[in-house]
């Protein structure tokens, strides 16, 4: 037989009794890979911006905003490695 665990809601955010405290009920969407520089924009929201980053996680939109970071940079990229190849010959 199931046990169902006591869950409540409150401030917009679902949290399950583990124990004796609540923990907030989370899960992170799967999303494309993020790619390289996507990674690096992680890394440095974990590291130097960790309210952004927090932000970021509990509105589910890290991976979102990490792959557009990816995609911006590696659009980028594909602007500047052709004219860095011309002018150095």
């Amino acid at each position: 037989m199931k046990c169902e665990k006591e869950r409540i809601h409150e401030n917009g955010i679902d949290y399950v009794l583990n124990g004796d405290y609540y923990i907030p009920d989370v899960t992170i969407k799967r999303h494309k890979p993020i790619g390289h520089y996507g990674m690096l924009r992680k890394a440095y929201l974990q590291g130097y911006r960790p309210v952004l980053y927090n932000e970021l996680v509990l509105s589910e939109k890290l991976y979102e905003h990490c792959g557009e970071i990816n995609d911006a940079c590696r659009s980028r990229m594909e602007l500047i490695i052709p004219e860095l190849a011309k002018t150095a010959g």
